[in-house]
């Protein structure tokens, strides 16, 4: 007997995704890309455009501006991932970036000891051998190792992990690591420690300096506000951590803790008892003190009834 098949009910085969190298090296450039147009781009259009016309309240509405602006960002550049990224591409996104940086800080190393054209073409050259092996090692397979094994530390994804479970300690947690980076920032803005605007020397007299940061003041203890923001919520829902918190808790459940009443009395049995022995002890050495300086014992030297007398006495019996 013949069955009708539709042409279009063949099963497709689904596009495979982007390998994790490129997909990482892409990411690096769209994170980079990014924090370039919340610290650069949005800053001088904000000075240029929006801080004549706005007064007082621009202490409130540049934040606001560049919050704005990193939640557009995020937004795109997770809808730029889709729904089925290559897994690792956080962890390769973050070791990219941090092997930029460190390619960056040691050309600048470098090229600080040298002078003139001859040294800045060197100094490329060195940098180009670095980028060479930092290439090597991404696409290579002990990168992708790298990348899967920082991706699977948990600490880049938005996932919670066992919420309702060690509610209370996971919270104690994270209050303890806001007042640690919180006071850490408040230091910073309270000292005054920070420059208005952070640049980097760079070498050779045609580069002159780099301009890190605008509004450096302000800006690093917001970001060191949001650091400790995530890194708060985040320690708490990464699997190996959240697991002995969890732990903790039902241990802490465990205890027999003392009611409030006997613990006041208990308290009161403590210091009374602890008084006592400090006079009990005191009564003792003055007792023994006294016995062992008598003539008849001569353990301990007889103190002098006074000691202006005793003195002028030595002198006397000296000379």
């Amino acid at each position: 007997m013949a069955t009708a098949v539709e042409p279009g009910s063949e099963p497709r085969t689904p596009t495979p995704p982007v390998a994790l190298p490129l997909a990482s090296l892409l990411g690096a450039v769209y994170v980079l890309a990014a924090l370039a147009v919340v610290f650069y781009a949005v800053p001088a259009v904000y000075q240029d455009y929006v801080k004549p016309y706005v007064g007082f309240a621009h202490i409130l509405i540049y934040p606001l501006c560049l919050i704005a602006a990193t939640a557009v960002l995020v937004l795109f550049g997770r809808a730029l991932l889709g729904n089925n990224p290559p897994k690792g591409v956080h962890g390769g996104i973050f070791l990219v970036i941090s092997c930029a940086v460190a390619i960056f800080f040691l050309w600048r190393a470098v090229a600080l000891n040298f002078e003139g054209q001859a040294g800045l073409i060197a100094s490329l050259v060195f940098a180009g051998f670095l980028v060479f092996l930092a290439l090597r090692f991404i696409t290579g397979k002990t990168g992708g190792r790298w990348m899967l094994g920082i991706e699977e530390a948990g600490w880049f994804s938005t996932a919670y992990y066992k919420p309702s479970l060690g509610v209370r300690v996971r919270r104690l947690t994270i209050l303890g690591i806001l007042l640690i980076g919180g006071t850490g920032a408040y230091s910073l803005w309270v000292a005054g420690t920070l420059p208005d605007e952070w640049t980097l020397a760079m070498p050779f007299e045609s580069l002159r300096s780099v301009r890190v940061l605008a509004d450096a003041k302000y800006l690093v203890p917001g970001l060191i506000l949001a650091l400790t923001l995530w890194l708060g919520w985040r320690s708490v829902n990464v699997p190996s951590f959240a697991e002995f918190l969890i732990a903790t808790e039902a241990e802490m459940n465990k205890v027999s803790w003392t009611p409030r009443k006997r613990l006041a009395q208990d308290t009161v049995v403590v210091l009374t008892t602890t008084l006592l022995m400090a006079l009990f002890l005191l009564v003792v050495d003055l007792f023994w003190g006294w016995l062992l300086s008598r003539e008849t014992v001569g353990v301990l030297p007889a103190k002098p009834t006074n000691p202006d007398k005793g003195g002028k006495a030595a002198q006397q019996a000296k000379w």
